[in-house]
């Protein structure tokens, strides 16, 4: 009974039915998809067992893994700065707002914006931005903007890496001499005595209007002369001929004395620093005086050497012949002092003195040759022009199989016609020529192209001008040689005026084409031809599309022309001339007639047809023209000083004793330019 007591209430109930315990549940283990590793064992257990309370993941303690070793922690990445070569932009020279948005990642009107805010006007979503102005506004945008645009010396030294030049080559060469002065003081006609020639003879109008280049074999040795034009108009050809010269010999007519142009070649030449050697011409004619000459020169700091000065100055006589040996011993002995070297093994260098376009042979350059030997066969560049030379002809037209230092050629086989006063260069290769002429090309569209930055002063004037009504007189320019579109251009472009505005739409060399003529009537021009034609076709569209085209061979012509078509353009002055004044003495009231003044004329005459103004008290009451004039009784035109007369107003009664009747006329007088 004790023991039963003791007992607990549980150990007193009978046990449960074995069947009734369940069996613990096997562990399951789950599948591990291939390459990873599980870190420890898990065990399944029934949906029922979740909702009585049991946990839904039980790890089991018997076969649990190791765990793995702790890999330290990463330092947290910090941002890292972007690299600098993404931040450089490349270009060259020039580049558009477009383009240069692009390549910052941004939007072309931020850029547009961004350049407004920094007070840049006139531009927009399609200008142009030179290098200075991409810089500023790429700077904004935290990018640096580099010019890698490669001048014309890296691009043919590239050109000839792979060429092998020796200085021991180094010859004597002959001297290139430039022949300046004055218009009409005889430069042609003293090359023509020079080289047995008669080239004055067949310029237009008497005067060198192309500059060009000849081989002279004297008996003190070979001279290259080069003939200038001596007009106003043809600075640019003069200051071509100064630059590619060794020697000058200016011209002064002994009877002229230095003028104008004369002092302006001093200045050419100085300019160039390349010696002067003065040439008195015309000594054989009526009133020639050398003393004159040489104190002009004097005042012009060319002191001759028989004044005590270094300046050579040599009498000559185009005409007859005398002095000029004289002058080419000086000539020939100054270029031996100045020692004039040149490589002839080389690759030729040279300068281009004229271009034209042959309807047969294509554009044609006359290019004198500065260093080394071209010939046919090599491949060149001349500005923009590339191409292979095909022929090398004389100035007289012979074929020449080469052309040293010093040597004159015309040049056939360019792709275009090069601008006078391009250097034109041999390459090993064709498509060198072409990358360079590429270049070139490249970078002067960009120029052309580089869009206003801040509004000038000129331009805001010429804007100004525009408004006011200016005239403008719009021209097609066709010339011969590309000499001379240079120069007509300068020319014309210095006479416009504050009324009238001369444009040059175009200035090119070649004849007159249907494209000329076109354009000349969609902008209302005149085409002007010097020295070349216009093609069948070309005329007859002319002619329908009643286009006026005028020829010249003579820049004197040409400009006074262009002057009276700017003056046509004016609108005339108009001037009042004084007729005459009457003084009314008595008032007469005629029925069906009107108001007749009884008038003495005091001054000048009145005449029937001539207006009249009524002044009364030196005040203009009226304004108008005579409806009647008499003396006496009888109708008369005009009335003189002393006498008297019945006047009556057309369409005016109300005349008072006392008041004056002046009689004027207003004539029209046509402007001109200056």
């Amino acid at each position: 009974s004790d023991l039963a007591a003791a007992a607990p209430p549980d150990a007193a109930q009978p046990s449960a039915p074995a069947a009734a315990v369940e069996p613990p549940r096997p562990v399951q283990q789950m599948p591990v998809p291939l390459g990873i590793v599980a870190p420890r064992r898990f065990e399944v257990i029934s949906g029922r067992d979740i909702y009585s309370g049991r946990g839904a993941v039980k790890p089991t303690r018997s076969k649990r893994r190791k765990a793995l070793p702790v890999r330290p922690a990463r330092p947290p990445v910090e941002a890292q700065p972007t690299k600098a070569a993404k931040r450089v932009i490349k270009i060259e020279g020039a580049v558009s707002l477009q383009d240069l948005a692009r390549r910052m990642g941004a939007k072309a009107t931020e850029v547009l914006f961004k350049l407004i805010g920094l007070g840049m006007q006139g531009v927009n979503i399609n200008s142009t931005l030179d290098i200075d102005t991409a810089k500023i506004v790429a700077g904004e945008f935290q990018y640096e903007v580099v010019d890698v645009q490669r001048d014309d010396a890296d691009l043919l030294a590239e050109a000839h890496k792979d060429v092998e030049i020796s200085e021991t080559d180094r010859a004597r060469r002959p001297p290139i001499v430039t022949v300046m002065g004055h218009v009409d003081h005889g430069k042609t006609s003293l090359l023509d005595h020079i080289r047995r020639t008669k080239v004055a003879e067949g310029e237009a109008g008497g005067i060198t209007q192309h500059i060009g280049a000849d081989h002279v074999d004297t008996s003190h040795g070979p001279i290259v002369f080069l003939d200038t034009p001596g007009h106003e108009a043809f600075t640019a050809m003069r200051a071509r001929g100064a630059k590619v010269t060794d020697l000058v010999v200016l011209v002064v007519a002994a009877d002229d004395g230095v003028m104008p142009q004369t002092v302006e070649a001093i200045s050419h030449a100085r300019a160039a620093s390349v010696p002067i050697v003065v040439a008195i011409n015309k000594i054989d004619k009526e009133g020639a005086s050398t003393d004159r000459i040489k104190r002009q020169l004097a005042e012009q700091d060319l002191l001759p050497e028989d004044w005590g000065g270094q300046t050579i100055v040599c009498p000559v006589s185009a005409r007859t012949g005398d002095g000029i040996d004289h002058m080419l011993e000086m000539v020939a002995l100054q270029a031996e002092v100045m020692d004039l070297k040149a490589n002839p093994n080389r690759p030729a260098s040279g300068v281009v003195l004229e271009a034209y376009i042959d309807r047969g042979r294509g554009p044609i350059a006359n290019v004198l040759v500065k260093d080394g030997t071209l010939r046919p066969g090599d491949f060149v560049v001349a500005g923009e022009a590339f191409g292979k030379v095909r022929a090398l002809t004389a100035r007289d037209g012979r074929a020449v199989k080469e052309a040293g230092p010093s040597h004159a050629v015309e040049v056939l086989g360019l792709s275009a016609v090069p601008m006078a006063g391009d250097m034109l260069n041999v390459v090993p290769e064709a498509k060198q020529a072409q990358a360079i002429a590429g270049s070139r090309t490249q970078r002067a569209v960009k120029a052309a192209g580089v869009g206003p930055g801040r509004l000038s002063l000129e331009e805001f004037v010429r804007q100004k001008m525009q408004e006011g009504g200016v005239q403008d007189l719009n021209l097609v320019l066709k010339c011969d040689v590309q000499g001379s579109v240079e120069a007509i251009s300068a020319a014309i472009g210095r006479l416009s005026t504050d009324q009238v505005r001369v444009n040059v739409l175009q200035a090119s060399v070649g004849g007159i084409t249907d494209s000329d003529v076109l354009l000349a009537a969609a902008s209302r021009a005149i085409v002007i031809g010097f020295g070349v034609r216009p093609t069948g076709k070309a005329r007859k569209m002319a002619e329908s599309e009643r286009i006026e085209i005028r020829f010249y061979n003579v820049i004197y012509d040409l400009l006074d022309d262009v002057k009276k078509a700017m003056a046509g353009l004016l609108k005339p002055i108009v001037e009042e001339v004084f007729l005459g004044r009457a003084e009314v003495r008595q008032i007469f009231n005629i029925s069906k007639v009107g108001t007749i003044a009884g008038c003495a004329v005091a001054e000048g005459k009145i005449a029937r047809g001539a207006q009249v103004r009524l002044l009364r008290d030196s005040i203009q009451v009226w304004t108008g023209r005579l409806a009647s004039l008499r003396h006496l009784k009888e109708d008369v035109r005009e009335i003189a000083s002393g006498f008297e007369c019945g006047i009556s107003l057309d369409g005016y009664n109300d005349v008072k004793p006392s008041d004056v009747i002046e009689a004027f006329e207003v004539r029209e007088v046509p402007r001109t330019i200056a």
